[in-house]
């Protein structure tokens, strides 16, 4: 039985849903909030709710899907050799540190709002509509253009195991890179498959990255089995290079803290680490995919939590192992920045495992792109539940239950750019909308146990407020060492998402419509 439902919902495509006097919006204007009990509920309506299926295995098995890809098949050699030498081990310590504070962060909120749609979820519960808008417009811009990202890396291993066979594409259907221009089919087409894959189902998309995280973490034993018996001591020494100035240039393309501080960042010595954990961040982008999936765990409560941290750990551990066989093998000074794995066991006279390598490359880059995808997909679901993005893209399909309108639109937005850029335009804005993330939940946890100690926490972030403050503080260092340009890209985005949000969004509430703008 209801008690009240939403005004003009036939006008606006809404479902009428109950309501208790607890659960309407709390706040004025666009800082109103939306109740964790009116969240819930919501993931109940037929006509919007999802299918559960997933388990804690599943969760682990996609965690360490996304991780796993471009960090530990590029990353390590770009930071070996660039910035931090063998200490690369330290720097992907220190990175994964600053994500494991997120981590704890992100599961107790998963873990008692196990709703679709991520930091945009549990920003709508804590900080208020306006901040749930900017972060799940920040998240739509992170996962379309890491999707991008990584379907473009993806086409570049494919192209090259292709020509290990003697085929090629012509250039015009190879993609932007050095300067010229044309199209990328392989990128294109990848994401077109996935797409489809999504809409049949999240449970199939489960069982397929299962098989491809199966493949790529074999290979990544391998590498580290293998690769142990060809190391060489010598290569460790130094084993943190003596310091020097980073020379990131001047103008935007400097980091910001550089602009803002007259302090220039500098490679290798132990401030070289730190550099180094900046930008091998990218490599654990995605453990915080884990969270979009709560709404289709069976039990949300115990197995996010689980999938979330679990993931991180085993991926960590992964970065470490491969970074120091890497380095052991090869002295830092001599690896490559295109396939650093690989050209390491070429350099000791192994080009079968050299090739193994890069097809696990290409194989494991495939699953990061359909978490990506479908993180995005969940968050874009969740907005247009909410109403602040037209209803139509919340509806889900009769037969898989899964929100076919939005995954299908996303997929062919997502196919086009990943047909015509180039990897190096867009990467930097990844991390920067992550971390960002980070930053928006760390505060929320604080906040929401100020405003409702009485809700039921399965998970608890352990020293509140002490270690969300300190994500805060890690998430905003690692921020502040990107260039300003990426600064400036961003700031574009996001007032973009403001116009539409004042044009669209808040006119269209779902939870303005229930309490009115007072």
């Amino acid at each position: 039985m209801r008690s009240r439902s939403w005004p003009d919902e036939r006008a606006h495509g809404g479902t009428p849903v109950s309501t208790q006097q607890d659960s309407g919006p709390a706040g004025d204007g666009v800082f109103r909030t939306k109740t964790v009990e009116q969240s819930i509920r919501d993931t109940e309506e037929p006509e919007f709710a999802l299918r559960k299926s997933l388990s804690a295995l599943d969760l682990t098995v996609f965690g360490v899907g996304v991780i796993i890809g471009t960090g530990i098949f590029v990353l390590t050699g770009v930071v070996a050799r660039q910035t931090a030498g063998p200490a690369t081990a330290i720097a992907f310590v220190v990175s994964g540190i600053v994500c494991a504070l997120a981590a704890l962060c992100y599961a107790e909120f998963a873990s008692t709002v196990p709703v679709a749609g991520s930091a945009y979820t549990f920003a709508y519960a804590s900080l208020g509509e306006l901040p749930a808008w900017i972060i799940g417009w920040d998240l739509v811009l992170e996962l379309a253009l890491g999707c991008a990202v990584v379907a473009v890396g993806w086409s570049g291993y494919v192209r090259s195991l292709l020509g290990n066979a003697g085929a090629s594409l012509p250039d015009f259907l190879s993609g932007t890179q050095n300067g010229r221009f044309g199209f990328d089919l392989l990128a294109f087409l990848l994401v077109l498959v996935l797409t489809c894959v999504l809409v049949l189902g999240v449970k199939l998309s489960s069982r397929v990255t299962s098989v491809i995280v199966g493949v790529k973490v074999t290979v990544v034993l391998l590498v580290i089995i293998v690769g142990a018996l060809f190391i060489n001591g010598a290569n460790y020494h130094p084993f943190i290079p003596p310091s020097q100035t980073a020379g990131a240039g001047g103008g935007l393309r400097a980091p910001l803290i550089q602009l803002m501080a007259g302090y220039t960042p500098t490679n290798f010595g132990v401030m070289g680490i730190f550099t180094a954990a900046a930008v091998v961040f990218f490599a654990y982008i995605g453990f915080d995919i884990v969270a979009t999936a709560a709404e289709e765990t069976v039990h949300p409560q115990r197995d996010v939590p689980r999938g979330i941290l679990g993931s991180l750990f085993i991926c960590t551990v992964l970065y470490v192992a491969v970074s120091l066989v890497v380095t052991g093998m090869q002295h830092y000074s001599r690896l490559t920045v295109d396939a650093p794995l690989a050209d390491a066991f070429k350099s000791v006279g192994h080009p079968f495992w050299a090739g193994l390598i890069s097809f696990g490359a290409a194989v494991g880059l495939t699953s990061v792109c359909m978490i990506l995808l479908l993180g995005q997909t969940r968050v874009f679901f969740a907005m247009s539940r909410d109403g602040l993005l037209p209803r139509t893209f919340s509806r889900v399909h009769h037969r898989f239950r899964t929100p076919y309108h939005s995954t299908v639109l996303l997929g062919v937005i997502v196919a086009i750019v990943a047909g015509f850029t180039s990897i190096e335009e867009l990467a930097e804005l990844v991390n920067i909308g992550t971390l960002f993330a980070f930053v928006v939940v760390a505060l929320g946890v604080i906040i929401l146990r100020r405003r409702r100690p009485d809700l039921p926490r399965s998970f608890r972030t352990p020293l509140v407020p002490y270690l969300p403050i300190a994500s805060v503080l890690a998430s905003l260092w690692l921020m502040i060492n990107l260039p300003a340009e990426t600064w400036l890209r961003f700031g574009v985005w996001m007032a973009i998402g403001f116009v539409v949000y004042h044009v669209y969004g808040r006119a269209h509430s779902r939870l303005g419509l229930l309490g009115g703008d007072r």
